[in-house]
C-alpha cells in the first residue's frame, strides 16, 4: 500500500508527478503556510508530509499530536527554522530539506541585490517608469563602483563561499567573513572575530546565515553604526536574522548608503517604512525562483522521502 503524503504547496508538475509514482499523493490548493489546524491535520492523517516555508511546525504543533501517523517532513527548501527540528525528533518524526540544490541560484539573487543597490537599479528603474527623467548628465544617480571594493559575508557555508567566489573571481573584490569554524577556500579571505569589527572594513556586508533562534537579530544597530556611511547591506538569509527596526533607521538617516533583501523579518508583511525608501531594493524572495532550482529542490525532497520508507538513510537528513 502507498504511503500518504501531503504536498502543502503547489510544486512544478515534474516533482508531483514523480511523487505521485511512489506515493499517495494529497496536493493542497490553498496558497501561504498551513493553518493551525492543516498543521495537526497534516501530522494525524499522513504518513508524511512535504512541507515548504511558512509551514510552521512548532513544539506545541508536535505537542497536540501526541501519536502522529507522520513519520517525515520532507522539507522543501534548505532552510528549516519553521520546523522545530528538536520537538519532531521528540516525536519520533524525521526531517530533511534540500542543501545544494539552492546554493547558486541564491548566491545569484545576492550578485543580484548588490549590483541592484550599489548601483541604485531599482531606484533608476522607478525613475524611468515614472515619466519623471529628463535625460542622462554627468552627475546623475552617482551609485557605488563594486570592482575592486571590499565584501564581506556573514556565514562562510555553502552559499556564502558561492557569493564571495563570484564577488573575488568575477569582480576583484577583497573578501572579509565571520564563521563559527574556520573555513579552508579557494580564494583569499580574512576571517573577522565579529560582525561589528566585520562591518566596519567592507564597502558590501552580505548576510547568509541560517535562520532560527540562534541567529535571530544576529544584525542589530551595533552592526549598521559600525558600517561605513557610503556601505551597502544585503540580506538573502532569513528575515529575522535582521533587526528590521533597525535597519529601517539605518537606511533613513543616512548611516549605510543602501540596501538590497530578498527576505523579510515579517514576511510576506514589508513595512511601510521599508516600502517608502528609495535607498532600498526589495525582491519577493526571488532567492531560488527558477523552474530548473525549483524542480532540484522537489525531487530531492521526493527523493529524501524514498530513502526514507525503503528503510534507507534519508540523503539529507538533518
Amino acid at each position: 500500500m502507498l504511503k500518504r503524503v501531503l504536498i502543502t504547496q503547489r510544486l512544478p508538475e515534474r516533482v508531483i508527478d514523480a511523487a505521485r509514482d511512489r506515493f499517495d499523493v494529497t496536493t493542497r490548493a490553498a496558497q501561504g503556510g498551513l493553518s493551525a489546524d492543516e498543521l495537526r491535520w497534516a501530522l494525524r492523517d499522513f504518513d508524511a508530509v512535504l512541507p515548504t516555508l511558512g509551514d510552521m511546525f512548532t513544539a506545541e504543533v508536535f505537542d497536540d499530536v501526541p501519536k502522529p501517523r507522520a513519520r517525515m517532513l520532507a522539507n522543501f527548501g534548505v532552510g528549516y527554522n519553521h520546523i522545530d527540528v528538536a520537538a519532531a525528533g521528540r516525536a519520533g518524526i524525521v526531517v530533511s530539506n534540500t542543501p545544494g540544490a539552492v546554493t547558486d541560484a541564491t548566491a545569484d539573487i545576492a550578485m543580484t541585490l548588490i549590483l541592484m543597490s550599489c548601483r541604485r537599479a531599482a531606484e533608476g528603474e522607478r525613475l524611468v517608469r515614472s515619466g519623471r527623467w529628463q535625460g542622462w548628465t554627468p552627475v546623475q544617480m552617482l551609485g557605488l563602483h563594486v570592482t575592486g571594493r571590499t565584501l564581506g559575508i556573514v556565514g562562510m557555508g555553502r552559499i556564502g563561499q558561492a557569493i564571495a567566489r563570484r564577488c573575488h573571481f568575477g569582480f576583484g573584490m577583497s573578501i572579509g567573513f565571520v564563521n563559527r569554524s574556520a573555513r579552508t577556500l579557494e580564494f583569499p579571505a580574512t576571517r573577522f572575530n565579529t560582525i561589528q569589527d566585520l562591518a566596519a572594513e567592507v564597502d558590501i556586508l552580505v548576510i547568509a546565515t541560517p535562520g532560527g533562534d540562534e541567529t535571530r537579530h544576529l544584525v542589530d544597530a551595533s552592526v549598521f553604526a559600525a558600517m561605513k556611511p557610503t556601505a551597502h547591506f544585503v540580506n538573502i538569509s532569513r528575515g529575522e536574522v535582521v533587526d528590521e527596526a533597525a535597519l529601517v533607521l539605518a537606511l533613513e538617516n543616512g548611516a549605510i548608503a543602501g540596501a538590497g533583501l530578498d527576505v523579510y523579518e515579517h514576511e510576506p508583511h514589508v513595512p511601510d517604512a521599508l516600502r517608502a525608501l528609495d535607498n532600498v531594493t526589495l525582491l519577493p524572495h526571488l532567492g531560488t525562483a527558477t523552474l530548473e532550482v525549483r524542480e532540484n529542490m522537489g525531487m530531492m525532497a521526493v527523493d529524501n522521502l524514498q530513502a526514507f520508507f525503503d528503510g534507507k538513510p534519508p540523503p539529507n537528513r538533518l
